[in-house]
């Protein structure tokens, strides 16, 4: 079996845009301070471990569970707000690549994303990405990338595999990958790789990448 996994933002959806700047806003309503949006500055680059980060940076550990509630809340109110409005483009193909793989019988898709959940699952529902039946994990399940995407592994459901896949589209997704062993494929060029596609429609470069 093979192991295919993939990001979301970025990744399958255009969506890193508005949904930083969602979460900055939330983040700002709720504490009240201004927070640096370049996501490679933290230690974990998740929705839960960036948090986390600036609850511990302005010392504001004994209410971590509150302002997590509290910023999810405000955070989905904007992605809702935003998605009432616009519709969440695909990156190019990325629906049909996801069909053609689930037709492949020794082929397991799973999704990991540095998201919540609910978010996701709203962004997703915009773009036209069915992932019904695909299994998901997210920063509600973890603050850690690595760990976010081992839990997705176990969620595929077999115990071994010929090999392992990540598709995403940022540094922190390479390194995430690197650090588990993974086959990385780059989507897009906010960084630098030497599997890269632009997006999907290169179907055939991507399943060479993966090894089909």
């Amino acid at each position: 079996m093979h192991l295919i996994m993939f990001d979301i933002d970025g990744t399958l959806i255009k969506s890193n845009d508005f949904d930083s700047e969602c979460f900055v806003y939330a983040v700002e309503d709720v504490l009240r301070i201004t927070i640096d949006d370049d996501w490679s500055k933290y230690k974990n680059s998740t929705d839960a471990g960036i948090l986390d980060e600036i609850i511990i940076q302005h010392q504001l550990q004994q209410k971590r569970d509150l302002i997590h509630s509290s910023v999810k809340i405000k955070f989905f109110e904007f992605i809702a707000k935003h998605l009432d409005t616009h519709q969440v483009l695909q990156v190019k193909g990325a629906m049909q690549f996801i069909s053609k793989l689930r037709a492949i019988n020794n082929v397991v898709i799973t999704i990991a994303t540095g998201g919540w959940k609910e978010a996701a699952e709203m962004k997703l529902k915009s773009a036209g990405i069915d992932i019904s039946g695909i299994p998901i994990a997210t920063s509600s399940d973890h603050y850690s990338r690595t760990e976010i995407m081992k839990l997705s592994e176990i969620k595929g459901g077999h115990n071994k595999y010929e090999s392992k896949t990540y598709f995403g589209d940022a540094v922190w997704d390479k390194q995430a990958a690197e650090e588990l062993g993974y086959n990385f494929i780059l989507v897009g060029n906010k960084t630098c790789h030497n599997q890269t596609i632009s997006d999907f429609s290169s179907v055939d470069d991507a399943l060479n990448y993966i090894g089909l």
